[in-house]
């Protein structure tokens, strides 16, 4: 992982297939938006959120017909299930019962700590990992009264206090999430709450708005705690079709260093020296790389000021110009090619990186 500081330490926590924790990569989650007493409506979004790369489906269940639907959720779906539940413990009971492979709960809104008991006794018993979740919006009467206001100390004493109780009921099986509408708040709190515990920590920006202001505030807020090795799931929370935030999540990883699952398109901006069709160029690179997971960075440079030097630092670099580009790899030149076979070049050269880790037994893509 090529961060600013190493990943942070954590235990390991198993959700379905799925082991989450510094030893693991890090994974992308989502949330459905339908009726989930509507079977049928839930389980084509579910389907959708995994075509589109999700990892982990949250699935709200406010009531009993919710709850009975996650038996049918867990026949169909091909990624972990997580119940999220806010007031009624009964509804995380009935979700543990029904299959869910995590229940997120929001001890602040559940109220009463023996409730709490009853679900953390109940998942155990299951071998259901359960999510503490901490928000800005759902402190304690008696944190707020303390701070003043849903500080980044009432929210970690919130999150610790019901750690507590976890290792009270011998329950390891966590993941905390302590989360704000506000990036300097929840930078804070979660800086704070990593350095006074061992369990694995989901990201997010709350309600982070409409997905162009969104993905900026979800990259600054998220992308800066990945940076400083802390993070081990995250969301990228939009007001827009869940699917949408599959993508962003995947680009803030890479952006991060934090895990790259795709190659990396670096390009030029636009500016007057540019000599080669560069838009075009790089549309379709992109096209042409739909799908691909090997971990590269491409490089695709204009003009002969910088080009040459940029494009020689990446794994594949093109510098081209006046109808013509040198093809890179890893600073060395190995060959001249014309614009118009340009992709095909990239294309070539990243099949051949393929061949070669493939023959040395290097697996060809990260997970």
């Amino acid at each position: 992982m090529d961060t600013l500081e190493p990943r942070r330490k954590t235990n390991s926590v198993k959700v379905g297939s799925l082991a989450i924790g510094s030893d693991h990569p890090i994974r992308v989650q989502s949330m459905t938006t339908t009726d989930t007493a509507d079977l049928d409506a839930t389980l084509r979004q579910i389907e959708r959120l995994e075509k589109a790369g999700c990892e982990l489906i949250r699935i709200t269940v406010p009531n009993r017909e919710s709850a009975a639907n996650f038996v049918g959720f867990k026949k169909h779906a091909k990624v972990p299930l997580i119940a999220d539940v806010h007031f009624d413990y009964r509804m995380a009971l009935l979700a543990i019962e029904n299959g869910a492979d995590k229940v997120r709960i929001n001890p602040g809104n559940i109220g009463d700590e023996q409730r709490v008991r009853e679900v953390l006794r109940a998942a155990k018993q299951k071998g259901v990992a359960v999510r503490i979740g901490v928000n800005s919006g759902s402190i304690e009467k008696d944190l707020l009264e303390k701070y003043g206001w849903p500080s980044p100390e009432a929210m970690v004493d919130s999150a610790l206090r019901h750690l507590d109780t976890c290792r009270e009921e011998a329950f390891d099986q966590v993941i905390v999430s302590i989360k704000s509408t506000d990036v300097k708040t929840c930078i804070k709190a979660n800086r704070m709450l990593a350095a006074k515990m061992e369990f694995p920590i989901h990201l997010g920006i709350t309600e982070a708005g409409l997905p162009k202001y969104g993905s900026v505030k979800s990259a600054i807020g998220i992308g800066w705690l990945l940076l400083a090795g802390i993070g081990d799931t995250i969301r990228v929370s939009l007001t827009a079709e869940p699917e949408e935030e599959i993508p962003v999540a995947f680009d803030i990883l890479k952006a991060t260093g934090a895990r790259v699952t795709s190659p990396e398109l670096i390009a030029c901006p636009t500016c007057g020296r540019i000599d080669i069709d560069l838009m075009k160029l790089m549309n379709d690179i992109e096209k042409r790389l739909g799908g691909e997971t090997l971990p590269v960075k491409i490089a695709v440079l204009g003009c002969i000021v910088n080009g040459p030097g940029e494009a020689s630092e990446a794994d594949i670099g093109i510098a081209g110009g006046g109808g013509m580009g040198i093809l890179y790899r890893k600073g060395v030149a190995v060959a001249k090619v014309k614009e118009a076979d340009m992709v095909d070049a990239l294309v070539a050269e990243i099949d051949k990186i393929k061949r070669e880790r493939a023959e040395a037994g290097i697996p060809a893509a990260a997970r």
